[in-house]
């Protein structure tokens, strides 16, 4: 590991908006003491809104800057990363921004039963090879329910034609509500303020003539999980400086 890393991961030691918990650390102490407790963080009972695999955070903090009546935690196992963000937020004073270094696999550790409101999921590692690994693979729906309100809304951007067409297969094998979907994000009619933030992948990819995907559901509470059998055409291309990030294994730490 880098010196760089590592004086990054020390510097977020000092930053109480910051809670770094992998694999190990989880492992060693046996839980985490904020699950459940996220209001009195926040000082307040707000909506929680996470972003999963959320790299340098720069989404996180918009959105924070957008909503601040809602309370925003960028989710990634990438520290040297989420320094960025968490730095910016600090340095902006925004109270209704935390993050969460952990691997996603482990979500469930960290928020308690109805404790989030939303999850945006922005442009993951499609993971092509391994359905589990997918962050909106029904493996995944299963651990989001146990931690979302009944109906919490899930928003998916992607670049991955792959990824969308995974999703939206899955969207309708398990009958979720869909809120809107779109291929092309940017020549559809639903351009919002929220889905113009762009982060620093997403601007390289647009240069590069890619279309962004978006689909928004609700998470309505199930027993049962059907996961797509159909075969989906694989990416052809591989995204610019793709991470990852959200395709940690357990004990990554980086």
């Amino acid at each position: 590991m880098s010196k760089n890393k590592l004086a990054k991961f020390a510097d977020m030691e000092t930053y109480n908006h910051v809670f770094q918990y992998p694999f190990g650390k989880l492992k060693e102490e046996g839980s985490f003491p904020q699950k459940g407790k996220w209001s009195e963080f926040f000082k307040n009972d707000n909506p929680i809104v996470l972003e999963l695999g959320c790299g340098k955070g720069e989404y996180t903090v918009e959105l924070a800057r957008l909503f601040p009546n809602k309370n925003f935690i960028g989710v990634d196992i990438k520290g040297a990363r989420m320094w960025t963000g968490a730095k910016m937020s600090l340095e902006e004073g925004l109270n209704n921004v935390a993050f969460l270094r952990t691997n996603i696999e482990l979500i469930e550790y960290f928020f308690a039963a109805g404790e989030v409101a939303e999850i945006w999921i922005t442009f993951p590692d499609p993971q092509m090879k391994k359905a589990t690994k997918r962050l909106t693979s029904t493996w995944f729906m299963k651990r989001y329910q146990n931690i979302m309100v009944p109906g919490g809304l899930i928003h998916l951007k992607t670049d991955s034609p792959f990824l969308f067409t995974y999703t939206t297969y899955m969207v309708r094998d398990n009958q979720y509500p869909v809120v809107f979907q779109t291929d092309d994000l940017y020549h559809s009619n639903w351009v919002n303020e929220i889905l113009s933030i762009k982060t620093y992948y997403e601007k390289q990819w647009l240069e590069r003539g890619l279309t962004i995907k978006y689909i928004q559901f609700q998470l309505t509470p199930k027993t049962e999980w059907t996961e797509p059998i159909e075969d989906i055409e694989e990416d052809t291309y591989r995204s610019f400086n793709r991470s990852k990030r959200s395709a940690a294994t357990p004990n990554e730490e980086a």
